[in-house]
Parts: C-alpha cells; structure tokens; sequence
C-alpha cells in the first residue's frame, strides 16, 4: 500500500503487519494503465482493485506517476510497484548509452578488451548538443553514412528521422544482487514496405512502431506487422542455420545480461520495485543484433488476438514472479528464464524451460 508518511496504515492482513505471507487470499490492486494488464490483473484469483485513495499492496503504475509520488510515499514490507525509482537510467536513450559506454570501458581496464567486445552490440552514438563536436568529427571519418536521430524520452516513433547531411541537425547544434528474469517468448515487428536505404524519408519504411505503421495507406489490420517469437525462429533457421540462430539468441541473451549490468551500480535497488523491460533489437543482414534502446512503458495494448494471448501470458507470469500471494511455484512461471549476479559477476543460471524451434 502506499500513502504519505503520516496516513497511519493498518493492513487488513495482521493488523498492520504482515509478517508471514503464506495464505494470503486478498491481493489489492491498483493500476493506471489501461491495457491488457488492467484485464489480467482483474481476472486473478484473489485480487480486488482499489480506486482513488484507496490502500493498495501493490500497484502497475506509470513513470509519470513515480515521479510524483516515490519520494512521498511510504510503503509496506510487501508492497510492490512496477518501476524502479530510476528506472530512466536504463530506458533514456542518452543515459542507456552513456552507461554501456562507461560500464565497456570499465570491463576493458578491468578484464582486457576480449571481454570488453562482448559489449558492441550498440552502434556509435552521440548526444547531442553535448557532444556535438565529437560526432562531427566521426561524422566527417564516415562521409555517406546515414544516422538516425531519436529523441531521448519521447517513445512511439515520434521525433525520429534519418539524415545524411549536417544541416538537417543544425537546430542540435546548441547488498545488492542483481536479479533478472528473461521472458523467452515475444515478437518480431516489421515494416510494411520493403527497406532500403535509397529512401530515407519514408517511415514506413524505416520505423517498425506499430503507432506508424497502421497509419500505413496499405496497412492490413488482420495480417498486421508482427511475428510471434516461434516463428521468427523457424524462418531463421530455414533461411540460415540452427546453429547461427542459437549464436543469434546466445547474443541477445548477452545484450539483456551486459545492459542490466551497466545500471547495476546506478539504479536504485529498492526491494518494493520491479521492473518489466521491453528491449528494441534490430537484426542485420549478418544476423547480428544491436540494441536500440529499452522500454520502461512497453505497450501492453495488443494489435491482434494472438497478440493479446502472449502478453496476457507474460504479465500472468510476471505477476507469479512477483508472488504477491507468497506461493511462489518454479512450475507456474511459464517460460521464464532466471539470472542473477552479485557485484558483476554472474552467480548461477538457472533455466527453468526449453525453447523448442
């Protein structure tokens, strides 16, 4: 639950304290989003959403509501909210960089540059205006190369374009353990027109946003512009190889793993937070992911029925992750994948199911 610190809260559990949580049969809600969270929250067993004021245990909010009520808000040994405090250092585009920039040097000085390769899964990148001078220069080694600009906190495509010439931008010119748990299923998007670099001012083209693309003249609703997570894999695997589908997902997994590392010593570890990141990859020709950036907000909202299957199924299991009713079950977790690490380094990894092609 959370109120200000003067509310005087008493839980319904054992008089204000909840010192085991074994048998809980009530669990009460709040959530400011409306999208397929507010249906699976709503159709689990036990759980009864609370309105306005009302005392809460745990709570799927927005960023914008954790901005304006973290820091006033105290909070109960067995509560649980969706984001951590700073969250952004994760999903900011400048600051995800600028952490995977510093936490790769570190691994460098520390560990050689063998293990400081295993973080080029991001391309140059540049903030700008603060470093502007330095992506001039990189720009000038690299005459003809087409960049991307992406505003740092905007999502949904908005803002982003490709340019090729500097004065398309002239207006830029001024204990702590780490546990992660890695959902195996999800999707791939796509575009509706066929991509090449010979245009680069059509965003149907170019963005894969769902926002965009139906807004397509040719967008087919029913077809859509996602493929389930399975059959990208068949494609793959018919179109190349086993094996390098297997390298492909090892270094995703490696991405997911080097990126939470980067934030490990920033982010605020608070045992009332949890997290559910949307990772952005985009696939080359070589099969070689690049990180593009990492969603505190993914969109719960579904564009097809299979869609809404899969990320009902995702937040059910994250839901039983974060065990508010304490029955925690390895069985009941889906295809969930468990990771953690201590000071860095990574301690076990356990893999709680396997992902059939």
């Amino acid at each position: 639950m959370s109120k200000n610190k003067s509310s005087g809260y008493k839980s319904a559990y054992d008089n204000g304290k909840i010192e085991d949580r074994e048998g809980i049969s009530c669990v009460r809600y709040k959530c400011g989003l409306l999208s397929t969270i507010q249906d699976v929250l709503h159709q689990r067993p036990g759980w009864v959403e609370v309105k306005d004021d009302g005392e809460w245990d745990f709570n799927w909010c927005d960023v914008a509501w954790l901005r304006e009520n973290f820091d006033h808000s105290y909070m109960e040994e067995h509560v649980r909210i969706s984001h951590f405090r700073n969250h952004y250092e994760l999903t900011r585009k400048n600051l995800m960089v600028k952490n995977l920039k510093r936490y790769r040097k570190n691994l460098e000085r520390e560990h050689g540059r063998m293990e400081a390769s295993k973080c080029d899964f991001f391309p140059c990148t540049f903030t700008l205006p603060s470093e502007y001078h330095l992506f001039v220069e990189e720009f000038k080694r690299s005459p003809g190369s087409t960049w991307i600009m992406k505003p740092v906190a905007k999502s949904q495509g908005k803002g982003i374009f490709l340019f090729r010439k500097l004065k398309d931008i002239m207006d830029w010119k001024k204990y702590n353990p780490l546990k992660a748990w890695l959902y195996r299923d999800g999707f791939a998007r796509f575009s509706s027109t066929r991509f090449s670099l010979s245009s680069i001012d059509d965003k149907y083209m170019h963005l894969t946003n769902v926002a965009v693309q139906k807004t397509a003249p040719d967008y087919d609703p029913e077809k859509g512009c996602k493929w389930q997570m399975q059959q990208l894999r068949r494609y793959l695997t018919a179109k190349h190889s086993r094996e390098m589908v297997e390298t492909l997902f090892t270094e995703m997994d490696n991405i997911f793993v080097r990126s939470l590392q980067s934030v490990q010593k920033v982010i605020i570890n608070d045992k009332h937070c949890f997290e559910l990141y949307g990772y952005d990859i985009l696939l080359d020709q070589n099969l070689k992911p690049w990180l593009i950036e990492v969603n505190a907000s993914p969109s719960h909202t579904a564009s097809s029925q299979e869609d809404y299957e899969m990320k009902c199924r995702l937040l059910e299991d994250t839901l039983n992750i974060i065990d508010m009713e304490g029955r925690f079950i390895w069985h009941m977790l889906g295809i969930f994948d468990c990771q953690e690490y201590g000071n860095g380094e990574k301690c076990f990894f356990k893999k709680l199911c396997k992902q059939n092609v």
